[in-house]
């Protein structure tokens, strides 16, 4: 029965037509069971009512006509209580109504199971049959398993509004949740496009001809970075910041000499130049796609869109131009930063990408357009949004197809709203970030791919709260040794200069491996990671912070952070580590009295919840505690926020959160430890003014959020934040703090900075 219950599901899934589709489900359930009758309602919420949309038993005519409210019936009843109904006499059933037009006088026996997803119910699935009689447990269990599963599927109908295409020519808007990649709105229609070359489908192979094969690797490479180039020139007369610095990144690596060896020692071996690349390509991405740190897994999708472009010049498959609207919403199943660029000039207008969060490329490059864009969409059908007419909210991760007037006319408002608040915005850019009272905060940003990758001198940034040292250990088929990591350091720290930076130690382990150093374990995010891993490797930890002091040197602006503290004794053997590579660089390279080297600050970060409670205890040891929001609201919640089947549920504002946070602040405050954040929270001008209530005094951010961030600090008064932080705390669900905030900001006349999610 699994076989057969698979390829039921599997061949609905992939069906082009709903009524087709639903034909064949309802008959292939039919003979299953070996009933003598299946059924499929699907639910109309506007209009409270299951419409009959298939069946193999009942009459034709009656498909797309024949409607039930959702409080009357047998099927009404299932989808009241939202389980199954096993009835040996549906017509003694006190439930029971009598439509003739379906002709089912003759059925006795009734099964029906609620199809529901995400709480919310799609349609009911029934069966029937003419002898009385109770359907036993294994028929039971089948129906409940198919309906479950038919469940996704079906989301992506119900969200595109196709069911109501039956009995109504008007659109109904219904909404697809993601994950927030840029914020933003869109209006328009969607395109879909696909990748020109895609490496998944190559077949490997070999060849006798290696020196042809080198000369085809050769002239797809010079072709791929002369893209590159191209797509780079085009955008800096738009981009006036870093976050360009991903085409040159991909350049690097196309021309290292690790990736170009790797591919030439496969064509070498006898492997064809496509084979080559697609064995070297899917070793990267395995790598990166094995890794914890969500920052750093996505690198596997600029792996995974270099090796496509590389292919799509070694073929030299130009392809057909796609005919595109003026503006349009960009759809795809994994949206590349090369793709963002290649389209960008064309209208686009946002982007719907399947996979991916907002920590990809794609999603850093969009917010530097200022294009909307959601992610992690991972149950739909793309397919069959093409050419359809959306509203993309990027604000609250939402897609909707077929808009209704209403609809587009309340996000064209917003659209209004936005142009003249970026006016607005870019006139607090260099401007003091204190509020009209005259409290003051220092907001800094997080990097980490390069030097300067997210920073520009014009975005009014006061350092970087976060630089993550990851990528240089990625990169390599070895750790990097003491000389390339001060190297890589001291350009950090000098490009910011007089400015605080914040450099966290190397944060690996677990399921964030290293290619040359695997680490296999059956639950990753809990495991070995982090200061654990390099605790365990004192060698590792001591060559870097060595690294880190002797970058600093003359500059004089680093601090450490720990990653992934959940002890006291860590921190303790921490420091051990730290004061011991200290004295040995004093002794080593600084006997001159004149010459004296800095020992950096050091702080933790607070991300594991246990180490929240011992607060006090590690204020005695440390110079900063630094909050890592993202991770700190999943472990708090138990929810992996790049998960799309429970994004919802990953909220920065859930009342758990927010008090977990006041806390943190007030025992920060009672011990005199300076205290900053990095994460998303800090990002959104309602998580800052929060923040800032409760005490923290350095929010560290992406530098495409940081003026907008600045302009709302500077029209709200401290009082005021105040008063609203003591409501805010008392709420018990997220809804209810995220009503108020918006209802409060309004109050303020900053309205147009949050946008409620419209239902």
């Amino acid at each position: 029965m699994l076989t057969i219950l698979r390829r039921i599901v599997l061949e609905f899934s992939q069906a082009s037509e709903l009524d087709e589709a639903l034909l064949r489900l309802v008959s292939q359930v039919k003979s299953a069971l070996s009933t003598q009758c299946c059924s499929v309602y699907l639910a109309d919420h506007q209009k409270q009512h299951f419409i009959l949309m298939a069946s193999n038993g009942l009459a034709e005519n009656a498909f797309g006509r024949t409607s039930i409210g959702f409080t009357e019936g047998l099927v009404g009843l299932v989808g009241q209580r939202e389980e199954p109904i096993n009835i040996a006499n549906a017509c003694l059933h006190p439930n029971f109504i009598h439509a003739p037009e379906v002709e089912e006088e003759n059925f006795k026996a009734f099964l029906g199971t609620p199809i529901i997803h995400q709480r919310k119910v799609l349609g009911i699935l029934t069966v029937q049959q003419e002898q009385a009689r109770v359907f036993n447990e294994d028929e039971e269990a089948f129906l409940v398993t198919l309906s479950a599963q038919l469940a996704t599927v079906l989301a992506s109908v119900e969200a595109q509004g196709m069911i109501d295409l039956y009995h109504s020519n008007q659109s109904v808007g219904k909404s697809i949740v993601g994950i927030g990649g840029s914020p933003g709105v869109a209006i328009g229609e969607m395109v879909v496009v696909y990748p020109k070359a895609d490496l998944s489908t190559v077949a490997v192979e070999k060849v006798s001809n290696s020196e042809q094969q080198l000369t085809i690797f050769n002239d797809g490479v010079s072709r791929t970075i002369a893209e590159f180039s191209q797509m780079s020139e085009k955008l800096k007369a738009i981009i006036t910041d870093s976050s360009l610095d991903i085409f040159d990144v991909y350049k690097q690596l196309i021309e290292g000499d690790n990736f170009k060896i790797e591919v030439i020692a496969k064509i070498q071996s006898g492997w064809n130049a496509q084979s080559a690349l697609k064995l070297v390509v899917d070793h990267y991405v395995m790598q990166f796609e094995a890794l914890d740190d969500e920052y750093l897994r996505e690198r596997a999708y600029d792996i995974k869109d270099l090796g496509n472009r590389l292919l799509n010049n070694i073929k030299n498959m130009d392809g057909l131009e796609q005919q595109l609207p003026k503006q349009f919403i960009l759809v795809a199943e994994d949206v590349s930063a090369s793709m963002l660029a290649e389209y960008q000039h064309l209208g686009l207008l946002g982007i719907v990408s399947i996979t991916g969060s907002n920590n990809s490329h794609t999603a850093i490059l969009a917010k530097a357009l200022n294009i909307p864009a959601i992610m992690g969409v991972d149950y739909l059908a793309i397919r069959q949004l093409h050419k359809k007419n959306a509203v993309l909210d990027g604000y609250a991760y939402q897609l909707y197809v077929n808009p209704g007037d209403a609809l587009i006319k309340e996000y064209r408002h917003i659209l209004a709203a936005e142009d003249l608040l970026n006016a607005q915005v870019k006139e607090a850019e260099h401007l003091p970030a204190s509020t009209k009272d005259g409290h003051s905060v220092s907001l800094l940003i997080n990097a980490g791919l390069s030097a300067g990758f997210e920073y520009s001198q014009n975005v009014g940034a006061d350092g970087v709260g976060l630089y993550r040292t990851e990528i240089p250990f990625m990169n390599r088929s070895c750790f990097p040794s003491e000389a390339e990591q001060t190297a890589l350091y001291r350009e950090v720290l000098a490009s910011f200069a007089g400015k605080p930076v914040t450099m966290r130690t190397l944060d690996v382990g677990g399921d964030k491996s290293l290619p040359y150093f695997p680490i296999i374990e059956a639950n990753p995010f809990l495991g070995w990671r982090g200061i654990r891993i390099t605790l365990d490797h004192p060698e590792i930890f001591l060559v870097q912070i060595r690294a880190m002091m002797k970058a600093n040197h003359g500059l004089g602006n680093l601090a450490i952070m720990l990653p992934m503290i959940s002890s006291i004794t860590e921190v303790d053997e921490a420091i051990r580590l730290i004061n011991q590579a200290y004295y040995e660089l004093t002794t080593e390279l600084f006997c001159n009295e004149s010459d004296v080297l800095v020992r950096p600050k050091v702080g933790v970060m607070i991300e594991v919840p246990g180490i929240i409670f011992q607060l006090e205890d590690l204020a005695d040891k440390v110079d900063f505690f630094s909050v890592g929001s993202n991770d700190l609201t999943q472990y708090l919640l138990a929810v992996d926020r790049n998960n799309s089947r429970v994004a919802s549920l990953y909220d920065f504002y859930h009342p758990a959160v927010l008090r977990s946070l006041y806390y943190i602040a007030q025992k920060s405050k009672k011990r005199n430890v300076p205290l900053s954040i990095c994460g998303e929270l800090a990002n959104e001008p309602t998580g800052a003014l929060i923040l800032i209530a409760m005490g923290y005094t350095n929010l560290s951010m992406s530098a495409h959020s940081l003026a907008k961030v600045k302009w709302v600090i500077r029209h709200v008064e401290y009082h005021d934040l105040k008063q609203i932080l003591a409501q805010v705390l008392s709420f018990t669900t997220t809804a209810s703090v995220h009503s108020y905030m918006h209802e409060q900001l309004v109050k303020l006349g900053l309205g147009d900075f949050v946008h409620a999610r419209l239902q």
